[in-house]
């Protein structure tokens, strides 16, 4: 297991980390990709901190802050030291029926970290993420109240999950101009299938330093393999994220030629390719069972080449888009004398 700053910090988190949305019964659309039991949790727990995880991630919309509750549990039914995992959790979406029970004003983000931090059953939550943008509350706002949260100790970094590239980038020059603490990680979706963070989101992290926090890295099972055949299980309940079939079949089919030559199963590959991208900086693998976290766990053992990189990339690339075609064709010239040093031959 390897070890990754977390973005611009001297805090070290494991190259995976755990995701809790499986973690006890949600109801609604999100039913059918919940259900674990405390038990089970418990062994989970057990088994990713023995494998070398030290990072969990959470959010206090995870089946109503069951999730929160039960990982709280579970590491004192363990007996793990505090300093021994790092706590992740969200907030943002809505928790409740009211119009304050959501949002990124400085009155839910006071209310939602105290009810975060006694589900948890901790002091402090070292990374704090804002789920989503508030569209209703200025970011000068969300920005203050996050930095008074972490200068009260409640709180060690903050994060941002499912922005705009834009909107983390004004965020960011906004809280250096304020002197308040910023964000450090990017949450977001990304997979062989999801390749749309590539666009505009990965160069903003790469340029302001962010790490990358990825969820979903199986496209919600899809990339196992398993939906290929039939259309039943949980994604006929939640299809999320959403799949490209046609892109999807290509994409399992460069899968199948690489997962048999390292005898190992498709989510390791599909892993292993986000673990070889220097932008990620920890993957968060969402599971019911132990099995299925050792199947992930895999994928810590795999390195593939740069010949099965190379075809992973292409065959799941998306179509370029204005201006991001135009800017690569403008900085071409200057791009390949930054990395060689020559100037180009004149024809």
């Amino acid at each position: 297991m390897r070890y990754n700053p977390l973005g611009k910090t001297g805090l070290f988190v494991s190259e995976l980390c755990l995701g809790t949305m499986t973690f006890g019964q949600a109801g609604g659309r999100y039913a059918a990709a919940s259900g674990v039991t405390q038990d089970t949790v418990d062994a989970v727990i057990r088994r990713a901190l023995d494998a070398g995880i030290n990072f969990i991630d959470t959010a206090n919309v995870y089946a109503n802050g069951q999730a929160e509750e039960i990982v709280g549990h579970s590491l004192r039914t363990l007996g793990v030291a505090r300093k021994d995992v790092v706590l992740a959790t969200k907030f943002e979406h809505a928790i409740g029926s009211g119009p304050n029970d959501g949002g990124g004003s400085r009155v839910h983000i006071v209310e939602a970290v105290k009810a975060s931090l006694k589900r948890l059953g901790t002091d402090h939550i070292d990374l704090y993420q804002m789920h989503g943008w508030d569209p209703a509350t200025p970011v000068e706002e969300t920005l203050r109240a996050l930095d008074d949260l972490v200068r009260q100790g409640l709180v060690r970094y903050i994060g941002v999950s499912n922005w705009a590239a834009w909107q983390v980038a004004t965020a960011l020059g906004i809280s250096g101009s304020l002197g308040n603490s910023q964000f450090q990680t990017y949450q977001g979706y990304y997979s062989l299938v999801g390749r749309g963070i590539e666009r505009e989101v990965v160069p903003m992290i790469e340029a302001h330093g962010l790490g990358l926090l990825v969820f979903s890295p199986l496209a919600g099972g899809y990339l196992t393999g398993k939906y290929r055949d039939q259309k039943g299980g949980r994604r006929a309940t939640i299809p999320f994220p959403p799949v490209d079939d046609a892109k999807g079949t290509w994409v399992l089919d460069v899968m199948d030629g690489i997962a048999a030559a390292h005898g190992v199963s498709h989510e390791a590959v599909a892993i292993a390719w986000l673990r070889q991208k220097p932008v990620v900086t920890s993957i968060i693998t969402g599971v019911k069972n132990v099995d299925q976290l050792n199947a992930n766990l895999a994928a810590v053992d795999l390195t593939l080449t740069e010949q099965e990189i190379d075809a992973l990339n292409k065959v799941g690339a998306s179509s370029p888009e204005y201006p991001g075609w135009m800017l690569a064709q403008g900085s071409a010239a200057r791009m390949a004398l930054l990395s060689s040093g020559l100037l180009p031959e004149a024809h």
